[in-house]
């Protein structure tokens, strides 16, 4: 009976049959050990000369790392071994022999582990980030369906921009021409319209020539948007929501978190509610440490850093200047030169991980702001519609899943969050 490694816990004592890929061998003696990986975990294996097949035993030295076999034994319990069960095998089958496989125990270059980023997922640190990354997608998924929010898919061909002119991938749309999407807020925004409470969850594009740890051109976001929620409303879905997601993936992916070596005190304490900052008083934090800072400009990643380092969970800036927000960002009508936008930054230096506010409602004030942009008002006429019919107060955020799979995993770089990811000057593989 084949079986999963992940399954073995419920057949201690039974014979079974394991189908996988050699993680490592090693032999001393009359006894030879096997560990086996399948995808869904590792598994030591454990042959004794004269207690299995003998064929099985002289088959042993021709293993090499990442030879795909077939092979059966019996399942007991060991605390000693990955999991906590090994095998005591008794047959070996080779399925296919690997020659000279690449990425070996030895250190290797970033770019050569790009370039073999196809392999690269085997490892165990690699596989550990994407079982995290899954566990994550999964929640997000969860949490919205969960709270009567309907998905909505956008496009990825849109006409116009939605972040900036400037980030935008061109693309020819027979014998017009579109772009590659930079976000699904505006779709969404027509969908709370229809729905109440909606979600679009997919991948976004921005051409930005960026070599940060920080930055990829092709990045997963989730995008909510809530029919009559207004900015302080949207900072409480954002935080419930990013508690949930944190501790569920501390609950169910606590292996990984340790093989990636991840200090879960960190992540333990992310609960709301979340610190609230008003622009003008983080302004007045961070000059503090760097007194270059103008006040009316966008944090850049060291400012971020000084905000978030004063604080064990993530923490809310809000009201940006309008100067530096998208068309769309609501004014505060108290003080228009302020929108009622927000970020949440992460602990540890990760940054903003969320983006998002109150829209602009107001049919009259969205169009002056277009026109502030240099936008094309014709690309927006569907958008401005829903001002014109049965307009709302509404609110939205977006979480980009690879910055946030970064610092939940602890992982240096966003390079390592995504299977296979698209940088600026990398495509391969």
């Amino acid at each position: 009976m084949h079986v999963y490694i992940e399954d073995l816990s419920k057949h201690v004592g039974e014979k079974v049959e394991l189908k996988g890929w050699v993680y490592n061998s090693r032999s001393s003696g009359k006894i030879k050990f096997l560990l086996l990986r399948d995808g869904t975990g590792l598994c030591q294996c454990v042959y004794f000369k004269g207690e299995c097949n003998p064929e099985a035993f002289e088959k042993f030295q021709d293993l090499t790392q990442e030879s795909s076999v077939t092979l059966t034994g019996t399942v007991r319990e060991e605390k000693r071994s990955p999991g906590g069960f090994e095998l005591g095998a008794e047959s070996l089958e080779i399925l296919h022999r690997v020659e000279d496989y690449p990425i070996t125990p030895k250190e290797h270059g970033t770019d050569f582990l790009m370039n073999h980023r196809h392999l690269w997922l085997r490892s165990k640190r690699q596989h550990a980030a994407i079982r995290v990354r899954h566990e994550i997608i999964s929640s997000i998924r969860d949490f919205f369906n969960g709270r009567g929010f309907t998905l909505i898919d956008a496009p990825i061909f849109t006409p116009s921009a939605c972040e900036g002119t400037s980030t935008l991938f061109e693309t020819k749309y027979f014998d017009d021409k579109a772009y590659l999407s930079q976000s699904g807020q505006l779709y969404m925004e027509a969908g709370a319209a229809a729905f109440g409470k909606v979600y679009c969850f997919g991948p976004t594009f921005r051409a930005e020539k960026s070599k940060t740890r920080r930055h990829l051109i092709e990045f997963w976001m989730v995008e909510p948007e809530v029919a009559f929620a207004d900015l302080y409303q949207n900072m409480e879905l954002a935080e419930q929501f990013v508690e949930y997601i944190v501790q569920r993936t501390i609950k169910n992916r606590e292996e990984e978190l340790k093989v990636l070596e991840r200090d879960l005190s960190k992540l333990e304490c992310v609960k709301a509610p979340f610190p609230r900052v008003h622009y003008n008083e983080a302004v007045q934090i961070i000059q503090k440490e760097n007194p270059n800072f103008v006040d009316g400009d966008d944090f850049g990643a060291p400012d971020e850093t000084i905000i978030s380092s004063k604080h064990d969970r993530p923490v809310f800036v809000h009201h940006f200047p309008t100067a530096i927000k998208a068309f769309y960002m609501k004014q505060d009508e108290k003080n228009p030169a302020e929108s009622m936008s927000c970020d949440l930054l992460a602990t540890e230096g990760y940054g903003e991980i969320i983006g998002g506010g109150q829209r602009e409602d107001n049919l009259e004030l969205l169009t002056g702001r277009i026109d502030e942009h240099k936008l094309n008002q014709d690309d927006f006429k569907w958008y401005s519609d829903l001002r014109r019919y049965g307009t709302f107060p509404h609110s939205g955020f977006g979480l980009g899943v690879e910055r946030t799979v970064a610092w939940i995993c602890g992982l240096p770089h966003v390079r390592e969050t995504i299977p296979f990811p698209r940088l600026y000057g990398r495509h391969y593989p």
